[in-house]
């Protein structure tokens, strides 16, 4: 079954039907690493093993302490594949599958040998099916964004208050070496009271919006409607974890705008011909999108999305700015300034305070975090996550995942609306 019809079938049955903190209390999580060999095992299910579920059930089989009792997912390809990997890496029978129709994961939730479930299906299911693990009492780990609207944000949230069920969003671009590395500057107060952080996501994809025949993959439908910032934690989440957002500050409103739609189209006329079915597809999603983002202390955010001009590889640009030095990331270009430290109008290396300020986690295990993922970022989300279900405190809880993910709706509001203000939710408040 094609990713299209895959996702299709889940929305029909659908609609039919720990860890400690990043910044503060470091010791106590490398701790909790080091020790984990001689805990109690943890039971985790997998709902959905495609290519982003394989990647995460391969770096979760990395962890000795975890079991996969049962997975899910309706393309019995895809389920066939994964229950054989953890049988050869674990050297016993295969995980229970569930896969008789696109709600068959509630049968698996229904299982009383699981300690939690980690989500990876397409990216419009996570919340219903999220609220339907808590309901389960079952902890959850969810791929990113957790949720598409503001109203899926709140259900999240009050499922959670209500229930009483621990998740973690699996938000692996706060877990990079520079990300981390900043974050600890942050900690020891290096860059002094910040004022101005930049996110982006700049990954050019147009060759992954088309199937072979010219018919859109969920990537094309993803942009074909939806304007603003379509996926927005990567950009976002990182900067709001520097400047400590729901815990010391809040997001309170935003600004957006986007460019005219372009390069999409263009690539689709070169590649199926000008009179193809592709070249006629009108996509809504501009090249690029930025939003303004305003926070109540008085500082400003701003994110970036362009996942369709052309460009090299390489993703992403972040910077952070305080009144005593800043930070600057360019596609692998790192540069920092200190005032006081660095030679005065002189940019610095970042590597050059990699001795002094380099993170724990980095410090202590990232020689094995680099063998997976994301540069090591798919290594230590897993490790969180794991601990998050040991504790019930997750690193990335409900009010973060609510926070980053509604910036997908909003700045598209904004957009539409002439680049209106939009007011950002505290989902701190009672959930109603």
């Amino acid at each position: 079954m094609n990713e299209l019809s895959r996702r299709d079938a889940f929305k029909w049955a659908i609609s039919s039907g720990v860890a400690l903190a990043m910044s503060g209390a470091v010791g106590q999580a490398v701790k909790a690493a080091e020790t984990s060999k001689d805990s109690k095992k943890l039971r985790i299910g997998f709902i959905g093993v495609g290519g982003r579920g394989t990647e995460l059930l391969k770096v979760t089989l990395a962890f000795p302490e975890v079991d996969i009792p049962a997975i899910c997912d309706i393309n019995e390809d895809h389920l066939n594949k994964a229950q054989d990997l953890v049988a050869k890496a674990r050297g016993g029978a295969k995980p229970e599958g569930y896969s008789k129709d696109a709600h068959d994961y509630r049968r698996l939730l229904s299982r009383d040998d699981l300690d939690a479930v980690l989500i990876a299906t397409p990216q419009e299911l996570h919340a219903e099916m999220v609220v339907d693990a808590m309901k389960a009492k079952k902890f959850a780990g969810s791929e990113v964004p957790a949720c598409e609207t503001v109203d899926e944000c709140w259900k999240l949230v009050k499922a959670h208050e209500e229930t009483k069920t621990g998740y973690m969003m699996l938000e692996n671009y706060l877990y990079s070496q520079p990300v981390m590395m900043v974050q600890n500057m942050v900690d020891q107060g290096v860059f002094g009271d910040l004022t101005y952080g930049t996110g982006s996501y700049i990954h050019e994809i147009r060759k992954m919006r088309f199937e072979k025949d010219g018919s859109l993959t969920w990537r094309g439908e993803n942009i074909l409607h939806n304007r603003g910032i379509v996926y927005p934690t990567h950009a976002i989440g990182p900067v709001c974890r520097w400047m400590g957002i729901n815990k010391t500050d809040w997001l309170d409103t935003l600004v957006a705008m986007d460019t005219k739609a372009v390069s999409t189209h263009k690539y689709a006329v070169e590649k199926f011909g000008a009179d193809s079915n592709p070249a006629k597809v009108n996509f809504e999603n501009g090249d690029n999108n930025q939003c303004l983002v305003r926070t109540k202390g008085g500082r400003l955010i701003e994110v970036r999305y362009d996942t369709s001009s052309p460009r090299p590889p390489g993703m992403g640009e972040y910077s952070l700015q305080g009144s005593q030095g800043c930070f600057l990331s360019c596609f692998g270009e790192r540069k920092i300034y200190i005032e006081g430290q660095s030679k005065p109008e002189k940019w610095q290396d970042m590597d050059e305070y990699k001795e002094k300020y380099n993170h724990p986690y980095w410090a202590q295990r990232g020689e094995e975090a680099a063998k997976r993922g994301h540069g090591g970022g798919d290594y230590f989300v897993i490790s969180d996550f794991l601990d998050s279900i040991r504790t019930g405190k997750s690193a990335i809880d409900v009010y973060d995942a609510a926070t980053w993910s509604c910036i997908r709706p909003l700045s598209e509001e904004s957009i539409r609306g002439g680049s209106k203000p939009m007011k950002i939710p505290n989902f701190k408040e009672k959930a109603t």
